[in-house]
């Protein structure tokens, strides 16, 4: 395995089960349909260049093996595992270190801006630091990035609240680690996200003149 590894996260785009927050304003197989768009441009984006770095794929839920493996053929993937997302992060990250690597990161897939060079800049970080966190507009973080195993530091945090980063930065100080912050990126998981980003996202959908016009009419209703 490469020294450092890319851990996505990732589900399979079922409608009802993806972009939920979006569903009632777009519909579940629009809301689907968003977040296949979202996952493929940030899969493409975070190609790693002449092995510059490995990635697993990390999918959910565990019967989506051979849904993912026809979506994104050739990958190495591993199911998440764990009851929570602390649980399953720390997981995935133990796996990529029993694996041998020596720097891992981890990346959601609802972020479409993070590239490549988003990822070597967290890998770069952490020669001066434990932690490297890429936080999103939200509260939460859209990136983390760890030179070794801490499951504690997926303890205690009140997932998919505004306080995720904040909490992880603490749990980070109480543990005794030194932490980098990357730059703040948007996802997009509300109708203000999408809002906010139209016109990146946008150009994204150019070949996705209904997914567009769906936007827009739920744009024009809010």
């Amino acid at each position: 395995m490469a020294t450092d590894v890319l851990l996505v996260f990732l589900k399979d785009p079922r409608p009802g089960a993806a972009k939920t927050r979006l569903a009632a304003a777009l519909g579940p197989e629009a809301a689907a349909l968003l977040y296949r768009v979202l996952a493929e441009e940030e899969v493409a984006r975070t190609a790693p260049l002449g092995g510059e770095y490995e990635r697993l794929f990390c999918f959910a839920p565990a019967d989506a093996r051979a849904a993912i493996e026809a979506w994104f053929p050739g990958e190495t993937l591993v199911p998440q595992e764990g009851a929570g997302l602390g649980e399953r992060m720390a997981s995935a990250f133990q796996t990529a270190f029993d694996r041998g690597a020596s720097r891992v990161a981890i990346v959601g897939t609802d972020v479409p801006w993070v590239g490549r060079e988003t990822v070597a800049a967290a890998f770069a970080a952490l020669d001066a630091a434990d932690v490297v966190l890429g936080p999103a507009q939200d509260g939460g973080y859209y990136l983390l990035a760890l030179q070794r195993p801490c499951p504690g530091l997926f303890a205690e945090i009140a997932w998919s609240t505004p306080d995720v980063l904040a909490a992880t930065e603490a749990r980070a100080r109480e543990l005794g680690l030194a932490v980098v912050r990357l730059g703040v990126l948007r996802d997009i998981d509300t109708l203000d996200d999408v809002r906010a980003e139209r016109a990146r996202l946008f150009a994204l959908l150019h070949g996705r003149p209904e997914l567009r016009a769906a936007l827009d009419r739920a744009l024009a209703a809010s």
